[in-house]
């Protein structure tokens, strides 16, 4: 038996595995609101720094910063439709963010972060099924 009682720890998989890339990984972990961040890209796929700053009630500046953190960490990349840039977890990464995930599942924070993600999500989806029967009208000024 390994780690934690686990008969397989995680791992990440990358080809090349570096000390330092281990440090910086951690570090990347290491705060809150980092890992609110990558609990709901883990959970929720790809969401763009609108919709994680709208969910956590972060600003603009605190979420691209964190991102950013993440971003140079390799936890997770980015692709850009249109004027959107859209974040989500590495493939490399998965595993062992389901490993550290699966201890702190209950946490109140991350809970309501989830709950935050389903009602911006609910009212996404019904402003899209209104313009798509185009019932949405703007106001006239």
């Amino acid at each position: 038996m390994s780690i934690l009682g686990m008969e397989k720890p995680p791992s990440l998989k990358l080809k090349n595995f570096a000390l330092s890339f281990g440090v910086q990984l951690l570090k990347a972990m290491g705060d809150e609101s980092r890992l609110r961040i990558l609990h709901l890209l883990f959970h929720k796929g790809e969401l763009s720094i609108t919709d994680l700053e709208l969910i956590l009630d972060f600003t603009q500046t605190k979420t691209a910063r964190l991102v950013g953190i993440l971003k140079q960490a390799n936890l997770v990349q980015s692709h850009r439709n249109d004027h959107w840039v859209f974040y989500k977890v590495k493939e490399e990464a998965i595993e062992i963010l389901r490993f550290w995930f699966e201890f702190v599942e209950k946490e109140a924070v991350l809970i309501k972060d989830i709950s935050n993600y389903e009602a911006l999500n609910s009212n996404r989806e019904l402003s899209i099924n209104k313009l798509s029967l185009k019932q949405y009208k703007p106001a006239n000024n």
